[in-house]
C-alpha cells in the first residue's frame, strides 16, 4: 500500500491508533467499503486482517430462522479477522454500517511485521485475551442474566456520564441491532424500552438514548 496516513483524531483526542498498530497499517492494501457489505463470510477460510481506518464494521452470526447474534461493533484504531490467523475458518460475519475504509493485511505481512516488531505481539495476544474474556461476559450473561438484565448491561457498558447527572449513549440503535445484541426478540426490547421511557428512567429520540438515572436492577 502506498503509505496509509495516520487517522487524525476527532475533536483533538488521542489518536486510536498504537504507533505497532499505525506500522502494520502502512504494510497493508487499502480498501473502501460501502454500507452493508459483507467483508467477512463465517465459515470461509481467509488469512487476512482488517485494520479499521473509518466507519464501523459489525462481527455477527445468524442461527435458525435468520435470527442474528451480535459479537461486537468496531470503528477506526481496531480490527477483525485476526480469529483466522491460524489457517482455521473464519468465526463470524462482518457487514460495514456504513461507509468504510479499511487496509488489508495478510497473515504473511503481520508475520513480517512482528518478525522487525517483537513487541507488537504481545499487543496482538492482548486484544485476542480482551475479546475472549468479552466472549465468556456474554456466555455467563446469556445464561444467567435474563432479557431485561441483559439489556440494562448493554445500555450501562454505552452509556457516556453527562455535566448533568445523566448518561448519553451517542451511538445510533435500533430496536432490533439491540435485540441482536443482548440475545432476545425485538419485540421483548421494544417493549423495555416503552417501560423504561414510561417509567422516566430513559428518553430516546432515534439519534441518542439518555439514561435519565440508575436503571432498576430488576424490571
Amino acid at each position: 500500500m502506498a503509505g496509509t496516513q495516520e487517522q487524525p483524531a476527532a475533536n483533538g483526542a488521542p489518536s486510536p491508533f498504537s504507533p505497532g498498530l499505525q506500522a502494520l497499517a502502512e504494510r497493508g492494501e487499502l480498501r473502501h467499503y460501502r454500507r452493508n457489505t459483507l467483508i467477512i463470510q463465517e465459515g470461509d477460510v481467509g488469512d487476512t486482517l482488517f485494520i479499521i481506518l473509518a466507519g464501523r464494521l459489525k462481527a455477527f452470526s445468524m442461527g435458525a430462522k435468520d435470527r442474528e447474534i451480535t459479537f461486537g461493533i468496531y470503528g477506526p484504531g481496531e480490527y477483525v479477522g485476526e480469529m483466522s490467523l491460524d489457517g482455521g475458518p473464519r468465526s463470524a460475519s462482518v457487514i460495514t454500517l456504513e461507509p468504510s475504509v479499511c487496509t488489508v493485511v495478510t497473515r504473511h505481512t503481520l508475520k513480517q511485521h512482528i518478525a522487525q516488531h517483537p513487541e507488537f505481539a504481545l499487543e496482538l495476544l492482548a486484544k485476542v485475551i480482551r475479546r475472549a474474556r468479552m466472549a465468556t461476559r456474554d456466555a455467563r450473561n446469556m445464561a444467567l442474566l435474563d432479557a431485561y438484565g441483559r439489556l440494562v448491561r448493554l445500555l450501562d457498558e454505552l452509556a457516556v456520564p453527562q455535566g448533568d447527572g445523566t448518561r448519553v449513549i451517542h451511538e445510533r440503535l435500533t430496536h432490533a441491532e439491540i435485540a441482536s445484541r443482548v440475545g432476545c426478540s425485538r419485540e421483548m426490547v421494544s417493549r423495555l424500552m416503552k417501560d423504561l421511557e414510561r417509567g422516566g428512567y430513559l428518553a430516546a429520540n432515534g439519534a441518542s438514548i439518555r439514561l435519565k438515572s440508575h436503571l432498576p436492577s430488576n424490571w
